[in-house]
């Protein structure tokens, strides 16, 4: 799925969560957001997701392997496509996941230039020893996390413990769940925290291309 114009500075490549399609409420309002800002975005689905909608029927993720080597693949699709244009990969929760642990060898393989999750998985819910913060310590491309305050994938408390390389940047949706939604207390819409969403991301893109 395509968003924004041809002739936009640069492609945002966005993954699914694990749960959600590239066409959900979340990853439509991002997508379309970022290019009213003038990026290109390009949504994909993952094997599992896309025989989901062919069956109708529920299946988890893919394995590690297969989900990295998919999104290798949509990289490269996009690179032969549009060799010259700037590359930034990302993708809600799973999907930004995927983007974070492939895109030190995507910058140097196909000059990719930054990563972007939203709603990064810290830990799974109820868990949270299982980190999957490690490749996060040392990563040395620029990368962007869009999280609310109170995911149960690492809420802010938890979040602003760990240790995180100077190239990672948290931005804090707030009173945000998974997917920004925030509490009713707070006075704000999940469409206001999607906007914020966007005008951090698109922010940040526009550093790191200014900085090439």
């Amino acid at each position: 799925m395509l968003d924004g114009p041809e002739d936009a500075p640069a492609t945002v490549l966005l993954a699914h969560g694990a749960g959600a399609p590239m066409d959900s409420p979340f990853m439509a309002a991002i997508a379309s957001g970022l290019g009213l800002k003038g990026w290109r975005v390009v949504r994909f689905e993952f094997g599992y997701m896309a025989r989901m909608r062919q069956t109708g029927r529920r299946q988890g993720p893919d394995r590690m392997p297969l989900l990295q080597e998919t999104f290798r693949q949509q990289v490269q699709l996009e690179k032969t496509a549009w060799p010259h244009r700037p590359l930034v990969v990302g993708g809600k929760s799973m999907g930004g996941r995927v983007a974070s642990l492939l895109v030190e060898e995507l910058a140097a393989s196909a000059g990719v230039r930054g990563c972007l999750c939203l709603g990064y998985p810290f830990h799974p819910p109820g868990k949270p020893l299982n980190l999957r913060t490690e490749h996060l310590a040392d990563i040395s491309t620029p990368t962007l996390i869009l999280q609310g305050e109170r995911d149960n994938f690492g809420k802010r408390e938890e979040v602003e413990s760990y240790a995180l390389s100077p190239q990672v940047q948290v931005e804090w949706m707030v009173s945000g769940d998974h997917s920004f939604k925030p509490t009713k207390a707070s006075g704000l819409s999940e469409a206001e925290n999607w906007a914020t969403a966007v005008a951090f991301a698109d922010s940040f893109m526009r550093e790191v291309l200014s900085a090439a």
